[in-house]
């Protein structure tokens, strides 16, 4: 039985009709409060510790006189959870009667401030005594925590499932777009390639000398050049250089020309370059020369046309792969960025075009030892919950910065803000401002547990109208991963 250190401890005998006057106790038998004292003891314990979270809890403590301290483990830190004086309040090994089918560690730390004497029972002995003298009371309280453990995890995996689904219908969204995109253009490409072979058989018809060709030949060349620095013209501007290469085309008896002059103009071709064409070829070959050199043209922008459109589907599935992390190790060393924008680009149909994403990143950063994919499902939750407080229409902020030893991730929009009623329940399980049916109140607690528990970081929330901001904390250093308590 773990005690504090023994020049800190006095036992003493324990008497029944103490143990009757605490709230535990008060209800059983003589026999039943013979028993317990039999089997445990009362310590006069001085200030200082008693037991620390996550050593094996082999021990029942319930006040009699004294001050309590219990806190909770954040990151590096004890945060102070409850602080009392109450005779009979408990802690310890109180869910002993679980056997191990649960972890048998102490859930959190007990100190005392002062001078406190408590009844001790070891952790097997209150374990048997809840079977004997509650058997019904037992079941009840193990359905109650097994039947919420499993209420947890099947919530949870549905908030994960339903944001997976929502990831995969903006990603089929996402790829549909390039991809409709480059099958459009490989149609169009077949038809100007063959389109092409016949103007190509027309100019090979007439009379060319062996030099003229070569011209014709170094002009494709150029026109091809001149697609890949093609200047971006306003529609106006656009407009204007039409109407003046279409004229060029209609002095000189082009027919049609109006149809060839937005090409021409996209591929940033002007009335001088035309002239290189006629001078070249002169006015008998001019027609199919200029179709022929429209066709090269707008083969190799439909060509940049399909490679951005590949490019895109690639960048879309290497954001897919980066947000997932299959192929990673589950614990590795990672830029926060990268996930960061990898679970933005993810979800880009989800945001819309209401909403203005801005970065303000910090690429002077280090990279922070992770689970990445447990992060991105952070990021996706912090995001989706400000898109959704903006309705859709607002400023999304993603900041990153050096905060002391830990890098700080801050997702902030321009929201209606939190409550100060709402704001500290937030984070509590189950616990939503949604509509029915919208939410599961699990996000912010999936969040919450993944940064603190998982991370040992640091989560919090600052809101006022039209600037709410939630702030990841985490450490940059981190000597191992999370070692998950072992059952007893």
């Amino acid at each position: 039985m773990t005690t504090p250190n023994a020049s800190r401890v006095t036992i003493t005998q324990c008497d029944p009709n103490e143990l009757r006057t605490l709230f535990l106790f008060e209800k059983l038998t003589d026999d039943q409060l013979a028993k317990l004292c039999h089997e445990g003891h009362v310590e006069i314990i001085e200030p200082g510790q008693v037991f620390r979270e996550g050593d094996p809890a082999d021990c029942l403590y319930v006040l009699i006189e004294g001050t309590v301290v219990l806190s909770r483990k954040v990151g590096e830190d004890d945060v102070e959870i409850s602080r009392t004086s109450q005779r009979g309040v408990y802690a310890g090994a109180f869910q002993s009667y679980l056997g191990n089918r649960v972890p048998q560690v102490y859930p959190n730390s007990l100190r005392i401030t002062e001078p406190s004497r408590f009844y001790v029972l070891g952790a097997d002995c209150f374990g048997q005594v809840i079977k004997e003298w509650f058997p019904m009371a037992m079941h009840l309280l193990e359905g109650l925590f097994f039947g919420g453990q499993r209420t947890r995890e099947a919530v949870g995996q549905r908030e994960r499932l339903l944001a997976l689904g929502s990831l995969t219908a903006g990603l089929t969204h996402e790829l549909n777009n390039p991809a409709a995109a480059a099958v459009r253009a490989t149609a169009s490409l077949r038809e100007r390639v063959s389109g092409m072979r016949g103007k190509l058989r027309m100019m090979a018809a007439g009379k060319f000398e062996r030099a003229s060709l070569e011209s014709i030949i170094d002009l494709q060349t150029r026109a091809v050049e001149k697609v890949a620095k093609a200047p971006k013209l306003s529609p106006l501007e656009a407009s204007d250089a039409e109407d003046e290469l279409s004229d060029w085309l209609d002095d000189h008896g082009i027919r049609d020309g109006w149809q060839l002059a937005p090409t021409f103009v996209q591929a940033g071709l002007d009335a001088e370059w035309l002239n290189e064409v006629r001078d070249t070829v002169g006015d008998d070959m001019l027609e199919p020369a200029l179709r022929w050199l429209n066709y090269t043209v707008e083969t190799e922008m439909l060509m940049n046309e399909i490679e951005d459109a590949t490019n895109r589907v690639s960048t879309l599935v290497g954001a897919a792969k980066q947000y997932s992390q299959l192929d990673r190790a589950p614990f590795q060393v990672v830029d926060v960025h990268d996930l960061l924008d990898s679970t933005l680009m993810m979800m880009s149909a989800k945001i819309g075009k209401g909403v203005k994403v801005v970065k303000d990143y910090d690429r002077s950063l280090p990279p922070v030892p992770a689970y990445p994919a447990e992060l991105n499902q952070v990021w996706t939750n912090l995001i989706d919950n400000a898109v959704a407080a903006m309705g859709g229409t607002g400023t999304l902020t993603i900041r990153t910065a050096r905060d002391d030893g830990s890098v700080l991730v801050e997702v902030g929009d321009t929201g209606p803000g939190i409550p100060d009623g709402v704001r500290e329940r937030i984070f509590e399980p189950f616990f939503t401002t949604k509509p029915v049916g919208e939410g599961t109140g699990l996000g912010l607690d999936i969040a919450w547990r993944i940064v603190v528990n998982k991370h040992h970081g640091d989560l919090r929330v600052e809101s006022k109208l039209g600037d709410t901001r939630f702030q990841v904390r985490l450490p940059i250093e981190q000597a191992q991963p999370e070692q998950q308590p072992q059952e007893a």
